[in-house]
């Protein structure tokens, strides 16, 4: 188990550098843009189409590092007034759930995917770009995420990750003095 926890965190590193990488490569092109179009006067046609596509994936591949780095908005005031084995049944739950809703996401990002690739669909635009390049951020950012989940609750069950950050020497709310 500790090697597909090392491996899955390993993927996950790697999506949030595929997302950074994005990132600049979005900035970089809006810089072009506006160099473009108000430097020297041209237009542009592609440009905006790729900014909105590549942080899109952004967002859905670089999700797992998210999840991985606990860099995600959690609001832990329930769990704080919670017990020890109170917290690990509630963060079990939430990742299970978490997991679930990955997990469709994933396989309909993957049909959605398949489907654009089958068919060759492309873009209504005056650049045409192949549809399955970008929609294949869904399935995989989706499915990086799913297995990152399973990670987590590995890593709850056998006892090697605390529920929520909260250690079990974290006294629950109602018994502090």
């Amino acid at each position: 188990m500790t090697l597909f926890i090392k491996f899955v965190a390993l993927l996950s590193r790697l999506c949030g550098v595929a997302a950074a990488a994005m990132v600049v490569s979005a900035v970089v092109v809006v810089c072009q843009m506006v160099t473009i179009r108000y430097v020297f006067h041209e237009s542009s046609y592609w440009q905006s189409e790729f900014v909105t596509y590549v942080l899109i994936a952004a967002t859905f591949v670089g999700s797992p590092y998210v999840l991985l780095t606990r860099g995600h908005v959690n609001v832990d005031l329930l769990p704080m007034y919670l017990g020890a084995r109170a917290r690990l049944a509630m963060a079990l739950l939430a990742s299970a759930i978490s997991l679930l809703f990955c997990a469709l996401v994933a396989w309909y990002g993957y049909t959605l995917w398949h489907e654009a690739w089958t068919k060759g669909w492309y873009s209504d635009t005056i650049w045409a770009v192949r549809l399955w390049i970008p929609y294949a951020a869904m399935p995989i950012g989706f499915g990086v995420l799913s297995l990152q989940y399973v990670a987590d609750i590995i890593g709850l069950v056998s006892g090697r990750e605390a529920p929520f950050g909260l250690d079990a020497r974290t006294r629950a709310a109602g018994d502090l003095p």
